[in-house]
């Protein structure tokens, strides 16, 4: 089978090869017969060696025409499907991507706010009904430390490798933050909450002195624009507020000079090694070192107050205070983790545009659950206040031209 496939073959000619025997042998002697046999095989006249010949130039021209002009064959559109097929998929899975974390970011948001109006909530009904916001400050600090704790000890977040120099570079972080919650508890408790938070929108009036002052920052003609608004609205607020009195304003005052010290210091003081903790860790820290220093503060100038005894003789139910505390923070501690983890996924300046809206929830929110009396003239400040602290995280990024040489 496989000799008659050869032999039937057009493009390999097989030549005879008894004549070529004959002819290696008796070459001389048999070219008649040589000739006749040819004629036999060659009925129209044609020498066998001449059709051998141009058979095989034939068939060798065959398949070189073959060769060269052979046009290529064309792609379908049938052919490309698999491909666009794979592109389409390729494209709506992330598109699905995009989409998730989207919504991945959106809950983190809905998260915050939430936990920031539950904290502000139960934080406002322990201060009122208890008045020592040392005491309620290091209780929230205790909470904290202790899920920090247990998600070092289950692994549920990486625990940090701390060494003294770490230490010594976080210790003036802690003490800023621990007086910066403790200021605002302390205004929390003698002003309406609404009140506090809007007096806490200051806080970019803050951050631009001290960051003059000892980073040597020079705030843009747009920066110092939007100082204005936030100023002249904070002081429209503050006279029409139903509530006011100097020690709460005062207080939320003083916990705007340490929150945002607590920023330059991070710049100024934190050294190499520290760069390496990420913001959750870095928080979680600092309220472990938070509750050692406040501890030994909170004994000696309040005494322990938050005894079942002790709340009992003051006619409080123990239950309730010890449940509103627990959720104020777990609220606390809740809304700070979130916060830095919106921080991980955005940039700075929409973390602060979401800080502003924070804002605006948490007056709002306060207002209607505490039914704070709040008039026009009051509620105009408020407004222009935030408006100034959301067009302040705007053009913040706007860089100051450099002068030509």
């Amino acid at each position: 089978m496989q000799s008659a496939a050869f032999t039937l073959s057009p493009s390999l000619p097989l030549p005879n090869l008894n004549r070529l025997t004959a002819n290696r042998l008796t070459r001389s002697a048999n070219l008649r017969l040589s000739a006749k046999l040819n004629d036999a095989a060659n009925p129209n006249g044609v020498s066998s060696s001449s059709s051998s010949s141009s058979f095989t130039r034939k068939s060798w021209s065959l398949s070189s025409s073959s060769f060269k002009f052979r046009p290529l064959p064309l792609i379908s559109t049938s052919d490309l499907s698999p491909p666009k097929a794979s592109s389409e998929s390729a494209a709506e899975s992330a598109d699905s991507g995009s989409l998730l974390k989207t919504l991945q970011l959106g809950s983190l948001f809905g998260l915050w706010y939430l936990f920031n109006i539950y904290f502000n909530i139960y934080n406002k009904q322990v201060l009122k009904a208890c008045h020592f916001p040392v005491t309620v400050t290091v209780v929230q600090f205790a909470v904290g430390t202790v899920l920090v704790s247990v998600m070092w000890a289950l692994n549920l977040y990486k625990r940090p490798k701390i060494n003294g120099a770490m230490l010594a570079a976080i210790f003036p972080l802690a003490i800023v933050h621990t007086l910066g919650n403790l200021f605002t508890n302390m205004s929390l408790g003698k002003v309406a909450v609404s009140f506090t938070h809007t007096i806490k929108a200051m806080e970019p009036f803050f951050s631009v002195i001290l960051s003059a002052m000892f980073l040597g920052e020079r705030p843009t003609p747009w920066v110092i624009g939007s100082l204005v608004p936030i100023v002249g609205g904070v002081a429209l607020a503050s006279v029409t507020e139903a509530s006011f009195n100097w020690a709460g304003f005062w207080s939320a005052m003083a916990s705007n000079v340490t929150n945002q010290s607590r920023n330059v210091l991070s710049k100024k003081v934190m050294v190499k090694q520290e760069e390496s903790l990420d913001n959750i860790t870095l928080f979680s820290i600092i309220t472990i070192m938070s509750f050692f220093l406040l501890a030994p503060a909170a004994i000696f100038m309040e005494g322990v107050k938050f005894t079942p005894a002790y709340l009992q003789s003051a006619g409080l139910n123990v239950r309730q205070v010890y449940t509103r505390s627990l959720l104020a923070a777990l609220c606390f501690h809740a809304y700070q983790q979130v916060s830095y983890m919106i921080l991980q996924r955005v940039s700075p300046v929409t973390h602060s545009v979401g800080n502003c809206v924070k804002r605006v929830v948490v007056i709002v929110s306060s207002v209607i659950i505490f039914k704070t009396p709040v008039s026009p003239v009051n509620a105009l400040g408020t407004a222009v206040g935030l408006a100034g602290v959301f067009l302040y995280s705007r053009v913040k990024r706007i860089k100051s031209k450099p002068k030509a040489a």
